[in-house]
């Protein structure tokens, strides 16, 4: 399985073509949107290219592969224009013998992890901040901000065959 996990794009409609591109070239199977898909939020500036009128039809075009969890910036308004579930606080897949569990980290993250087996990856997103660290036999895992990082580089994962690299894209 092949998938694209990418959070917190707010809006960008420059950031969100580049994660288009994204999904182009590397064609997954499916694409994990861990939140904060439309609006920017109050405690943010205003990302490049905001314009999420824009960026409801780049992500509707992949409606049949997104799966979508909620942040803390999703409205009832925003699951009234996208043609994909996005409300779910969490979501859960299987890959064989990896479980992925899928959320925003605004209730549930590393430092309140919910409970989960040993192995399970752990991903969230909220902060824009990249990681990749072990919590107690419970992999965590940020792809950072699609649009507005925190840690100075847009960026998201890419899960292939087991495994997770960050994808990070140039300015």
């Amino acid at each position: 399985m092949k998938l694209i996990i990418a959070s917190d794009i707010h809006g960008s409609a420059y950031w969100c073509g580049r994660l288009m591109e994204l999904i182009e070239q590397e064609n997954p199977d499916k694409v994990v949107l861990l939140g904060d898909l439309l609006y920017h939020g109050p405690r943010n500036d205003l990302p490049r290219d905001y314009a999420p009128k824009k960026v409801i039809p780049m992500l509707s075009g992949l409606a049949d592969r997104i799966i979508a969890v909620r942040g803390n910036c999703e409205a009832e308004v925003d699951q009234m224009v996208l043609p994909f579930p996005c409300m779910a606080d969490f979501a859960l897949l299987a890959d064989g013998s990896q479980n992925l569990y899928l959320t925003h980290g605004h209730k549930w993250n590393p430092d309140n992890l919910p409970p989960l087996t040993q192995g399970t990856a752990f991903l969230y997103g909220h902060t824009h901040v990249k990681l990749d660290e072990n919590r107690g036999g419970i992999r965590c895992l940020n792809p950072g901000s699609v649009s507005i990082p925190k840690d100075g580089s847009h960026s998201c994962l890419v899960y292939e065959n087991g495994a997770f690299r960050f994808h990070v894209w140039e300015e």
